[in-house]
């Protein structure tokens, strides 16, 4: 775990920054006490992270769950909503010991790429406001349409207008844009210079280069930044006030069945996003590791289990924080935990100097983790793979961008299975068309595997016949033929007849004219047929 602390340690400190105002934020979108998002991303770094199998994803609250975590707290209250995270960690054990991870593997690697583009537009659309001192919505607000009745690009528009007409914050903005060139500068020209600009990672430069402005200019009545411009972390009086932050489950209600209702949907949703993650995470893993699903499945729901006892959030592996890791060039998971001692460090001990980092610092550190997930090269790369690739792709980025994360993974897999339906039926067999002496001779060769979903095809294909023609039916090469299809040629041998169509059946067994039976025939046939 140590081998790599040259490179896990700074890559730590990026992803610290990073979860710190997640945190914070998926915690007040969900209702929950800002104290409850930090819990999640201490228990998602320490303990999760020690026992998944992952080596570079990081968890902590995602805001894929906001929406249901602040619906569950209005409706049964905080406590008994902690009963339901206890439970929806045992529910992830439970799939876990099933070995239910394997379905991370069935989303196509196109929804997959989507999705990571589709988040790292939201983060660059979502930073824009906070870059020029705006919107004083939670962090982690993601959704395209926000708690507060506005949506994605209302805000940008109100900002744009905010900035024409001379009213966004100068200091804000300012600093952003000295952050945004210390992290450029840092990452394409400081980093190649020596070990020390490697070692000391651009965002921590940038974060104390916020903090120091921020003194300095606090008095001032153009540069200096309000409350609202910065973190917010709980500051707490003392060692029993910040005792008092933690919550209990209330265990008296666990016969409520919205309980049970609340626990299942946190952990379906959970143990998914959590496996898309996974998925997506091991793509962008320069080493291409493979990260054990059933296993993340068992460390999630121990992170739930315990985060629900002391009164945090649910859980889940996390593709910003996971991608932030990967880009500062963390390697093992020493990272993730690492970043998970310094939220409980800091919490505990420098609240009020947390306190001082402005919004739109982490605004421009999170401008580049959304630009490396969504370069523009990649929509060209998923173009030029033809439109198989490129419709589920885009349509996740689209779904994604425009409603939530799980709606554009539902829907990219949805379009995803129709390509293939579609492929499936345009593929199911080959048609040639032969002139001999007698007529028309029609040669047709079914596909290795003929399903249901090609009857439509091949029944189009046999009704075009011509009359007085000869078909010549190669099933040489067919592996498995459903039932479904059999009945077709049943069905078709009588039209034959009629229409004066002679069948030649060429089989592994040999050529047969004019079978009588072809449910007969293929029961006959060899097994491996």
């Amino acid at each position: 775990m140590f081998k790599y602390l040259k490179n896990d340690l700074p890559a730590s400190v990026v992803v610290f920054f990073v979860a710190l105002p997640l945190c914070l934020g998926i915690a007040l979108a969900s209702g929950a006490p800002l104290f409850s998002g930090l819990i999640a991303g201490i228990i998602g770094g320490i303990l999760v992270g020690v026992l998944s199998g992952s080596q570079i994803g990081v968890s902590g609250p995602a805001a894929g769950l906001a929406a249901i975590v602040l619906a569950a707290i209005g409706s049964l209250g905080y406590e008994p909503f902690l009963v339901a995270v206890v439970l929806g960690g045992v529910i992830q054990l439970v799939f876990g010991i099933l070995k239910l991870g394997i379905i991370g593997y069935y989303f196509p690697s196109s929804v997959i790429k989507g999705m990571l583009t589709g988040i790292g537009i939201i983060i660059i659309l979502k930073q824009i406001p906070y870059f020029f001192g705006f919107d004083k919505d939670p962090e982690g607000d993601f959704a395209f349409f926000q708690i507060d009745g506005e949506n994605t690009f209302s805000e940008i528009f109100n900002t744009i207008s905010g900035i024409i007409s001379g009213n966004f914050t100068l200091g804000a903005t300012l600093i952003a844009i000295i952050a945004m060139i210390i992290l450029i500068l840092w990452s394409n020209v400081l980093s190649k210079k020596g070990k020390f600009f490697q070692l000391v990672q651009g965002p921590l430069v940038a974060v104390v280069a916020g903090i120091v402005f921020y003194v300095l200019t606090k008095d001032s009545s153009t540069l200096g930044l309000t409350e609202e411009h910065l973190v917010a972390v709980p500051v707490p009086d003392g060692i029993d006030s910040f005792l008092g932050q933690f919550s209990f489950p209330d265990f008296s209600a666990i016969g409520n069945p919205e309980i049970w209702i609340t626990a299942f949907t946190i952990a379906l949703v959970a143990s998914l996003e959590t496996l898309l993650c996974v998925e997506a995470t091991d793509k962008l893993d320069p080493q291409k590791r493979v990260t054990p699903t059933n296993r993340e499945l068992l460390a999630q729901g121990s992170g739930n289990i315990v985060s629900g006892l002391i009164g945090g959030i649910p859980i889940t592996q996390v593709i910003v924080r996971s991608s932030a890791n990967i880009q500062s060039g963390g390697k093992t998971k020493t990272s993730a935990i690492v970043h998970g001692f310094f939220l409980l460090i800091s919490v505990m001990l420098i609240p009020t100097l947390l306190n001082k980092i402005p919004l739109s610092v982490l605004a421009a550190v999170l401008f580049i983790v959304g630009y490396k997930l969504a370069k523009p090269q990649l929509f060209k790369t998923m173009w030029n793979l033809g439109w198989k690739q490129f419709l589920p792709f885009i349509v996740t980025v689209l779904v994604i961008v425009f409603k939530d994360l799980l709606w554009g993974i539902g829907i990219g897999l949805a379009v995803g299975i129709i390509v293939i339906l579609i492929k499936s039926y345009q593929n199911s067999h080959f048609l040639h068309m032969e002139e001999n002496e007698a007529g028309n001779k029609i040669k047709m060769t079914l596909a290795e595997e003929v399903t249901f979903f090609n009857k439509g095809a091949i029944l189009k294909e046999l009704d075009s016949l011509p009359e007085n023609s000869s078909l010549e039916l190669d099933v040489r090469k067919t592996r498995y033929l459903d039932n479904d299809i059999i009945e077709i040629l049943e069905d078709f041998s009588e039209k034959a007849k009629n229409r004066n169509i002679n069948i030649t059946l060429v089989s592994e067994r040999g050529i047969v004219e004019n079978p009588d039976s072809y449910i007969e025939f293929f029961k006959l046939r060899p097994k491996t047929a």
